[in-house]
C-alpha cells in the first residue's frame, strides 16, 4: 500500500500534510478510501471553526456506508477543498491529492506526534489480522 512518507497519519485513518505557511492539508488515506469505497459526498467542516485534535469534524459517503472524519490535532480550519463538493470521487482517484480540509495547528509540535508511514502501515496490517 501507499503512505507516502512526507505525511502523517492518524489511527482513524487520516492523512496530515505539513505546508510552508504553518497549516496542514488533512484527508484520508488510501486504505480508508479503499474500505469506503467509491465516494458520493462530503461534508467539511465551516471555515473558522475550532477543532480539538479527535473530534468529529468532517464526514464522507460512500455507496457503502458513512464515516467520520477526525480532526488530527487541536487547531481551527482555515479552509475546504470545496471541488469535493462536484467531485468526491477525487478522493478515489488520489487520496493523497484530494485533501478535504486545512487548519492551523494550535501547536505545531502536536503533529510530530502523529504516526509516520511505517507506523501507520504496522496499524493497517495489524486491523487485517
Amino acid at each position: 500500500m501507499n503512505n507516502p512518507g512526507n505525511l502523517k497519519y492518524t489511527t482513524s485513518h487520516e492523512w496530515v500534510r505539513p505546508e510552508s505557511d504553518g497549516s496542514i492539508s488533512v484527508g484520508i488515506t488510501q486504505h480508508a478510501q479503499e474500505l469506503l469505497g467509491d465516494m458520493v459526498f462530503v461534508e467539511s467542516p465551516k471555515v473558522g471553526r475550532k477543532l480539538k485534535a479527535k473530534e468529529e469534524c468532517a464526514v464522507v459517503e460512500s455507496v457503502k456506508a458513512a464515516a467520520d472524519i477526525y480532526a488530527p490535532v487541536n487547531g481551527v480550519v482555515t479552509a475546504v477543498n470545496s471541488k469535493l463538493d462536484d467531485a468526491p470521487e477525487s478522493i478515489n482517484a488520489d487520496p493523497y491529492e484530494a485533501w478535504m480540509f486545512k487548519m492551523k495547528p494550535d501547536d505545531p509540535a502536536d503533529v510530530a506526534t502523529l504516526m509516520d508511514a511505517n507506523a501507520y502501515q504496522a496499524l493497517v496490517d495489524s486491523e487485517a489480522h
